[in-house]
């Protein structure tokens, strides 16, 4: 497996991507830089002399947190993914794939340009009501995508990413230092922790998560892979994708709504938007948990919210779940 990152030369580049005709003739690469802090996967933009292009590569373990194995096979299921939904409905909303080299775990895929990721969401106000619709929609086409008998199980993935939405935040010493997050957070979490019925609700979530469905699942749908580029949306960094329960999507989804805007009322907003029928007591747990899981687990988010108001996100949380 040949590594790719930022020390490698651009002649080595170039003569790699012509020997997998990645390259135009005469086309030339010019520049390799870093497109954004990549959590999952090592992620470049190359400039060549004809256009720009991403190339992404997994490796053993998590990029962000490089202690964490992770699958290298979760470029194929991205693959994959891609591959389903590409029909002019959808690809509008997606990056187009140039090339996908399954020996060496790497995906080329279209420039989305000046775009920067919704994060900034959460503390700059509520998403306009068309963004919102726009994300219910991309949602729904990506559920209603059929006939994908032979698509990946992503299970060593998917048991990586139960442990840390399911189990991990809710041990009482899992390691986590929440207090160098912010101060009074291990004590808010405590109560969760210590708490026998949720636990035993989110520890039968979390089987059904690990089960097999019929839909398929982007599995990371929130701000983060959301992109935005002027009036443009896109959807990215599907490797967590599965066939599952869509309960799952959508309230990760409305979770991070939620976290965004402190309101409730986002839930009607897009159950109703929702075209293709949910169990919204199954969605609201689910967004229960994913709150949960951000503001007590390892995966934070660049969420500015004082004690008092991830006290109270945290007891809406355990409420949406026991309901």
């Amino acid at each position: 497996m040949i590594a790719i990152d930022l020390q490698i030369s651009l002649s080595e580049l170039e003569d790699f991507f012509n020997s997998k005709n990645w390259l135009e003739p005469q086309e030339k690469i010019e520049n390799i830089s870093n497109p954004g802090e990549g959590n999952m996967n090592v992620v470049l933009r190359i400039k060549t002399s004809e256009r720009s292009l991403i190339l992404k590569q997994s490796r053993p373990f998590v990029q962000k947190y490089q202690e964490i194995k992770a699958p290298l096979e979760r470029i194929e299921v991205e693959h994959h993914f891609y591959k389903a939904i590409a029909n002019k409905s959808a690809q509008e909303h997606f990056p187009e794939i140039y090339g996908y080299d399954p020996e060496n775990y790497l995906l080329l895929m279209q420039d989305l340009g000046n775009c920067e990721d919704m994060s900034r969401f959460y503390n700059k106000g509520p998403f306009s009501d068309k963004t919102l619709n726009t994300l219910v929609d991309i949602l729904n086409t990506i559920h209603n995508q059929k006939n994908l008998p032979n698509y990946p199980l992503n299970q060593e993935l998917r048991t990586l990413n139960h442990q840390h939405i399911f189990v991990l935040p809710f041990m009482e010493d899992n390691g986590f230092d929440l207090d160098g997050i912010q101060k009074g957070l291990q004590d808010l979490s405590i109560s969760y922790k210590t708490d026998n019925a949720l636990k035993k609700e989110i520890e039968k979530l979390g089987q059904l998560y690990l089960s097999q469905g019929e839909t398929l699942l982007h599995g990371d749908f929130y701000p983060g892979s959301w992109m935005q580029s002027e009036e443009k949306i896109y959807v990215i960094d599907p490797e967590f994708s599965f066939m599952g329960f869509k309960e799952f999507d959508l309230g990760v989804m409305i979770a991070h709504s939620i976290m965004g805007n402190m309101d409730l009322k986002v839930i009607g907003v897009v159950i109703d938007r929702y075209q293709s029928g949910a169990e919204l007591s199954l969605v609201e747990q689910v967004a229960g948990v994913e709150i949960m899981r951000r503001l007590i687990g390892l995966a934070q988010l660049p969420l500015k919210r004082s004690l008092k108001e991830k006290d109270y996100l945290l007891r809406m949380a355990k409420k949406m779940i026991l309901r």
